[in-house]
C-alpha cells in the first residue's frame, strides 16, 4: 500500500511515493530539471502559470511511478502540499483567468498597509492575528482596481494547492490553515472574516468551502486519473501549506517546537499553544495543520525571502562553473566573519521582518585589497543566516524559545559553513532528518485516509541523520560578526 505526496513549489514539482507500512519512499521524481521560471513583468513582481504547475506534476509523478514500479491503483491517497500565499483565480467553466500572483510577489504591500491601519491595528491582529500585508487578500485587491474585467469574472479564488486539488478532482475546496495563510480567516469568530471582506469589498461567495486538513477533500476524477496515471477514486486526504507541511514532515506538532528550513526563502517555524501576534506583524501567525477550535496550535512564521535564491545568485554569477560543494569550500576558505565584509541578502521583494522594506541586496564593508570571490561566497552565506537569527529574535520577544531547530537534510541545510554559522550565531541544537515535504504530504494522507491511528504512527519512522552542536569557540565570533551586520542592516533600514 502506498502513499503520494505532492509538492508543489515555485522552484519544481516534487513528488514522493511512500510504503504505508515501512514509512520509507518508494520512488520520488521532480521537475522541471532546472529552476521553472518567474515571470517578472516590473521590478517586485513575480507570476507563475498554474496550468504549468500540472504539467510539471504530470511529468514528476510519470518519473516516480516508472522508478519505483508502481501503478496508479498501488497508491491509496494523496496529500498536497504547495507554495503558500499565492492567488489563483478561476470563472464559472473553471478556467484560469490569470496567472498566479505568487508568494514573492510584493505589488500588494500598499494595499495590506492601507488594510491594517483602516480597519484598526489593534482589531486586525486581535482578529487575522496578522496585519493583511502583502498576502492572498491584498493580491486580490490588486487585481480588483487594476483588472476588473478579471476580477468580475472569478468564480473562485484559490491558493496554488486548491488548485491542483481542483484539477484532480473536479471539486474546489480549502482549508482553514489555507484561509489563514491568505489572511481570510478570523480567529477570533472563527469564521471567514466579514470585517476583512467588507473593507476590500470581496463577495463572500468567491471564498471555497472549507474542508479538514486531515480527511476526505475530493477523489481523482476521470480526467485527472487519465492524466496523471492514477485510479479514479483515488481519494485526497490532506493539503497544507508548505510550511506547516514541512513542521508537519518533522513532526513538528506542540508547542514549544520548531522547525527550519533554507529553499529558495527561509523560514523558522514555531508551534504556539496559544493566541499571540507580533505588534509589528513582523512574523506571522497562522493556523498550523493540527488547529482546531477544541485545540489552539498555530504556527509562528518567519520568513525571509533571500536565502536560497541569493545563494544560487552568488553560484552562477561569482563561482561561475562552481557545484554546491565547490561554493561551500570556496566559502569556508575565508575566516568567520569574511573579514569586514557583510552581505544583507535582502534582493528577493519586500521583507516583512523589515516591516514590508524592500531594502533590496547591499554589500558592506568591501576592500579591494583583501577581499575576492571567497569572502562575498561566505559573507552571503553568513548574512542568510544573520537573518535568520534577527528574526529569531524577534520570536523570542514573543515567548518562543529556541533550542533546538528541526530541519530536512537538503538545500542550504546540506553546507557544513551555514549549519556551523546558525548554530554558532543562535546557540540552538540543529537536528537533521531525512524526510522532505513531499513525505510529509504522503504521510498526512495516511493519516487523513484513516491508514495511520495517529500523527505518531505515520511519523515513527523519521530519521534522524545529524545533528549539530554549537561551537563554543566558534559562538563570540559568529556573535561578533552578526553584531557588525546588525548594525549595517539598521542603518541600512533607517536610512
Amino acid at each position: 500500500m502506498y502513499l503520494l505526496g505532492c509538492d508543489i513549489g515555485s522552484s519544481s514539482v516534487k513528488v514522493s511515493i511512500v510504503d504505508k507500512e515501512s514509512g520509507g519512499i518508494k520512488a520520488s521524481g521532480f521537475y522541471p530539471k532546472e529552476e521553472a521560471p518567474i515571470k517578472a513583468i516590473k521590478a517586485g513582481w513575480a507570476e507563475q502559470n498554474p496550468d504549468d504547475w500540472w504539467t510539471y506534476l504530470k511529468h514528476a509523478l510519470r518519473e516516480a511511478m516508472t522508478n519505483g514500479g508502481v501503478k496508479g491503483a498501488d497508491i491509496s491517497a494523496i496529500g498536497i502540499t504547495y507554495q503558500m500565499h499565492g492567488l489563483v483565480l478561476v470563472d464559472d467553466k473553471l478556467q484560469v483567468l490569470r496567472p498566479s500572483i505568487i508568494w514573492c510577489d510584493s505589488r500588494a504591500v500598499p494595499y495590506g498597509e492601507r488594510a491594517f491601519h483602516s480597519m484598526g491595528e489593534k482589531e486586525t491582529l486581535e482578529h487575522l492575528l496578522n496585519s493583511p500585508g502583502n498576502f492572498t487578500a491584498s493580491k486580490l485587491a490588486w487585481v480588483k482596481e487594476y483588472e476588473p474585467r478579471i476580477y468580475e469574472s472569478i468564480y473562485k479564488i484559490m491558493l496554488p494547492g486548491d488548485y491542483i486539488a481542483m484539477r484532480m478532482t473536479g471539486d474546489i475546496v480549502t482549508t482553514i490553515s489555507g484561509l489563514s495563510e491568505g489572511i481570510f480567516w478570523d480567529f477570533k469568530n472563527n469564521e471567514v472574516s466579514k470585517d476583512l471582506l467588507q473593507y476590500y469589498g470581496f463577495s463572500e461567495t468567491i471564498i471555497p468551502d472549507v474542508r479538514p486538513t486531515f480527511g476526505l477533500q475530493g477523489e481523482i476524477n476521470g480526467i485527472a486519473a487519465a492524466e496523471l496515471g492514477l485510479k479514479k477514486g483515488t481519494p485526497v486526504t490532506y493539503r497544507a501549506g508548505d510550511q506547516p507541511n514541512n513542521a508537519l514532515s518533522l513532526n513538528v506538532l506542540n508547542p514549544g517546537e520548531i522547525a527550519a528550513t533554507a529553499g529558495t526563502s527561509g523560514v523558522v517555524y514555531g508551534v504556539n499553544g496559544k493566541v499571540n501576534y507580533d505588534d509589528l506583524s513582523r512574523v506571522n501567525t497562522f493556523a498550523h495543520v493540527n488547529h482546531t477550535p477544541e485545540q489552539t496550535r498555530l504556527g509562528v512564521l518567519l520568513c525571509i525571502n533571500g536565502v536560497g535564491i541569493m545563494n544560487s545568485w552568488i553560484k552562477r554569477n561569482v563561482a561561475e562553473e562552481a557545484n554546491y560543494d565547490d561554493l561551500n569550500k570556496l566559502a569556508a576558505s575565508v575566516p568567520i566573519g569574511s573579514e569586514g565584509l557583510s552581505i544583507l541578502p535582502f534582493g528577493n521583494g519586500a521583507e516583512r521582518m523589515l516591516e514590508n522594506q524592500e531594502i533590496g541586496c547591499s554589500i558592506h564593508g568591501m576592500n579591494f585589497n583583501i577581499h575576492h570571490k571567497a569572502h562575498l561566497a561566505r559573507a552571503a552565506q553568513e548574512g542568510i543566516v544573520f537573518s535568520f537569527k534577527y528574526g529569531m529574535d524577534i520570536m523570542n520577544d514573543m515567548g518562543i524559545d529556541i533550542d533546538i531547530i528541526r530541519a530536512g537534510n537538503a538545500n542550504m541545510f546540506l553546507s557544513p559553513l551555514f549549519r556551523d554559522a546558525l548554530a554558532g550565531v543562535t546557540g540552538a541544537v540543529i537536528e537533521l532528518y531525512d524526510t522532505n515535504g513531499a513525505v510529509g504530504a504522503a504521510k498526512g494522507a495516511g493519516f487523513g485516509a484513516g491508514l495511520y491511528n495517529s500523527l505518531e504512527e505515520a511519523f515513527s519512522s523519521l530519521t534522524k541523520v545529524a545533528v549539530i552542536e554549537p561551537d563554543g569557540l566558534k559562538a563570540d565570533k559568529y556573535c561578533g560578526a552578526y553584531a557588525t551586520w546588525r548594525d549595517r542592516l539598521e542603518n541600512e533600514i533607517s536610512k
